[in-house]
């Protein structure tokens, strides 16, 4: 059996535009990796030696600053597409922030393919493009959102990647894969900050905090309000 035949993502990843024998012949060039949280997959200014489709797990796009500290620019969850297909270099790292499985593929091997395959390569277009209209949001949310227009918005973010279709309005509970100093550093506010929205989302009765790492949504209403 093929990792295809398996593959949880198959119909939301870039390779659903394929058919039965277009995937056997990607299963071919790809193969599985396990990683655990603090792994990297990819490394910021390297070669552009592979991509990668994300099975499970949640992931970071980081970049250095001149002085040395951290960015985080972006976030990946399952079926999304990382890496730089037809690029010589990577412009940021990329590394699991929890356990995460991934369908490697050498970046050649995967470039050859996409030219011989124009339903794949339409895909690696929208996702481009999505990706691009993400980051017109996230530039809208980093400039112009007050604290709690950004924490809130950063969680409705995360209730629309890591939940179901089917939750709809009901509580849904969500594993941050985020520490309170990463989403501070994401979203450009203070620890503190964060604390404070977080509490103040929790005495509104929008959310409950079970613990450090698990956020659940008690009024999906109410946190789309505060998003503005």
């Amino acid at each position: 059996m093929s990792y295809c035949d398996t593959c949880v993502v198959r119909n939301r990843a870039i390779c659903a535009a394929l058919d039965t024998n277009e995937l056997e012949a990607l299963n071919k060039i790809g193969r599985r990796r396990m990683l655990e949280p603090g792994d990297s997959l990819i490394w910021e200014g390297d070669d552009s030696v592979l991509v990668a489709n994300v099975i499970d797990g949640v992931l970071k796009l980081s970049t250095g600053t001149e002085d040395g500290r951290e960015q985080i620019v972006g976030v990946v969850y399952p079926a999304d597409f990382i890496g730089r297909p037809f690029g010589s270099t990577t412009r940021h790292s990329v590394t699991a922030l929890t356990e995460a499985t991934v369908c490697v593929f050498a970046r050649g091997d995967f470039d050859n393919f996409a030219a011989e395959h124009p339903g794949l390569e339409h895909k690696l277009l929208q996702r481009t493009l999505a990706e691009l209209d993400r980051t017109r949001r996230w530039m809208l949310l980093l400039g112009r959102k007050n604290a709690e227009e950004k924490i809130a918005t950063f969680l409705m973010d995360m209730v629309e990647r890591l939940g179901k279709p089917e939750d709809g309005d009901r509580e849904v509970t969500i594993a941050l894969p985020f520490s309170r100093q990463q989403v501070a550093d994401v979203l450009g506010l203070t620890i503190e900050t964060v604390s404070r929205q977080f509490t103040k989302l929790k005495k509104e009765g929008v959310i409950d905090l079970p613990s450090r790492r698990e956020v659940v949504i008690l009024n999906r209403t109410a946190l789309e309000d505060r998003a503005g």
